[in-house]
């Protein structure tokens, strides 16, 4: 599936109900078969925008481009579910707040920014940023069911320099991450669709900031709950398609229970540093190399 059609969601919904199929039909029901989250085909536009609409391109190169990804260390970091309990009681703690809570996977991002960061050992002013990637079907106004098939994530980010990340603690960069989740609300999407269909353009790999983090994939997908005929699959790999320097995918742990594993990809000797920050492997459990 091209991302562009479809977002995880849209993904693992298409999965899990595949799953369904099968093991319906091997209890018997070839035809009768319940499927537990209809796929919604239906389009949503915002209410002043009227399809089709026109991209300003008059040839493919204007909006097609070959990225070539740089040599990359690809790394599974596995947390489990007692490491980031620790993670979001020290974010939450360290951040001073009591009007709102830091989630599990900003203290996790937060941790991941501030060790990249410091792995790649950059000037004290250059501006690094965390962005993450998040799903707009409940933060739009009605909310659309997650059901629903399509490509509806943004980016949301978090930025600043890296001395003021790495002087400050934790909780203090988890914060800026919330502050970045929480004021993406209808507003906040419907200001991006307009911008962008005011100035439409095509998104590429190759833009990105060199000195930024991407969280992707989320640990809420079902992953494991797919059974083919082989039993409980043993990992979930994302394979080599759209890898760059600072991209980190994150699936559930095989074990539940709220673990996390994130697949990280970076520069060889970012990868080397980051495998000897102290702050970051105490929080890991378990290291896979992948290459």
């Amino acid at each position: 599936m091209n991302h562009t059609i479809g977002d995880g969601t849209s993904y693992w919904n298409f999965f899990n109900t595949w799953s369904e199929i099968f093991q319906a039909q091997a209890q018997g029901h070839e035809y009768d078969v319940p499927i537990s989250h209809q796929p919604i085909h239906n389009r949503w536009f915002p209410n002043d925008c009227s399809p089709p609409i026109n991209l300003p391109f008059k040839h493919h190169d204007e909006f097609i481009s070959r990225f070539e990804a740089p040599l990359l260390r690809e790394r599974i970091f596995r947390f489990s579910a007692e490491s980031i309990a620790k993670l979001k009681a020290k974010t939450n703690s360290e951040s001073n707040t009591n009007t709102s809570k830091i989630s599990s996977f900003q203290s996790l991002s937060a941790l991941v920014w501030r060790s990249i960061t410091r792995a790649r050992s950059l000037p004290y002013d250059q501006i690094t940023s965390c962005k993450m990637a998040i799903n707009n079907r409940s933060r739009i106004e009605p909310p659309l069911p997650q059901e629903y098939f399509g490509n509806l994530i943004q980016v949301v980010s978090a930025e600043t320099t890296t001395g003021e990340l790495l002087e400050n603690d934790l909780g203090w960069a988890a914060w800026k991450l919330h502050l970045a989740v929480v004021n993406h609300n209808d507003k906040a999407v419907l200001q991006s669709l307009k911008e962008w269909l005011e100035s439409p353009l095509i998104y590429q790999i190759g833009g990105l900031n060199p000195y930024s983090v991407l969280m992707g994939s989320s640990p809420r997908f079902n992953m494991y709950g797919n059974e083919f005929g082989m039993g409980k699959a043993v990992a979930v790999r994302s394979g080599y398609a759209n890898k760059f320097d600072g991209e980190v995918s994150s699936y559930p742990g095989r074990e539940g229970g709220g673990s996390i594993d994130l697949e990280v990809c970076l520069l060889p000797h970012t990868m080397s540093a980051l495998e000897s920050d102290e702050e970051f492997m105490n929080a890991v459990s378990v290291s896979i190399p992948l290459c």
